[in-house]
């Protein structure tokens, strides 16, 4: 059987703290929210997840059956907290505890699948090899997030991704957030920095920001807007968006489109917290009824 997407990183133990001063505590990572996300639009998704196999609740909370879920083990799991700074969740002071061992190719599960996702949290996650590896196997997509922030013994910071220019070439599919895209690119401009990106040799970009994603293929820009009516579920957001892409761009749709999916289902899901709950007749229904003038 031909998996749509293998959803390949870290799960991690999340510790959120709000504005507000809210806690809340729950699993989450790339992988997670993602999984949610190609789901919810009916992809058939094989989630590679790197974990302590001890820790049985967070492969529980994948809500997958054994044919779905291969856990990769490591020592530790991945444990974040991330304190937002201001209220639209925009910025935040993020922190590691724990930071699971990197995946190497000889984990990856043996499975055929048309998108190969690597849904990072920390650079160190993927090591260099695995990116052409990966590549040989089916479209490589890859969240920028997994090469970028770095684990300085706690406290985490963004720096630039010294092998870009050697290995950017692998990765059909490239989703950064606006700041991600600076860093990467050296431009504010959405618009510039996917078209450095593009001409670094990622094929299709994607871009989130609090009120747009922009999607680019080096022949043309697309954009949808946010249209959120409250950002109580913000965490995930970037993983959603490209969650639900990736499960239309992976069962044929075209980018207009999956643009306007993923955008629509990530506003549907910023309105409550966790991972995106919703299936396709709901996503089609927030559509008819916030993105009229797309239709």
């Amino acid at each position: 059987m031909k998996h749509d997407i293998m959803l390949i990183g870290p799960a991690c133990r999340d510790v959120n703290i709000d504005f507000d001063g809210t806690v809340d505590r729950g699993i989450g990572g790339a992988v997670y929210f993602c999984s949610f996300a190609a789901r919810a639009v009916g992809a058939d998704v094989m989630n590679a997840v790197k974990i302590n196999p001890d820790d049985t609740d967070v492969r529980d909370a994948f809500e997958e059956d054994a044919d779905h879920i291969r856990i990769l083990p490591s020592r530790l799991t991945t444990k974040m907290k991330n304190v937002y700074t201001t209220p639209t969740r925009e910025t935040r002071d993020a922190s590691c505890e724990a930071q699971s061992d990197p995946i190497l190719p000889g984990e990856i599960p043996d499975a055929p699948c048309t998108i190969f996702h690597l849904a990072g949290l920390l650079y160190g996650d993927f090591p260099d090899e695995l990116i052409p590896f990966l590549a040989g196997r089916g479209l490589l997509s890859a969240d920028i997030q997994g090469f970028l922030r770095h684990n300085d013994g706690g406290p985490m910071h963004f720096r630039d991704w010294k092998q870009k220019t050697a290995l950017m070439k692998y990765f059909h599919f490239l989703k950064t957030d606006a700041a991600e895209a600076e860093i990467l690119t050296g431009s504010s401009d959405r618009r510039q920095a996917a078209e450095i990106m593009h001409g670094m040799g990622a094929k299709e970009i994607v871009i989130t920001h609090n009120e747009e994603v922009l999607a680019y293929d080096g022949d043309q820009f697309y954009t949808c807007p946010i249209r959120a009516r409250n950002l109580s579920g913000r965490t995930g957001r970037g993983d959603t968006t490209m969650g639900v892409y990736l499960a239309c761009r992976a069962k044929g749709s075209p980018i207009r489109d999956a643009l306007l999916t993923a955008t629509a289902a990530v506003s549907l899901k910023m309105e409550t917290p966790g991972p995106i709950r919703a299936d396709a007749a709901a996503i089609r229904s927030y559509i008819r009824d916030f993105y009229p003038d797309a239709l």
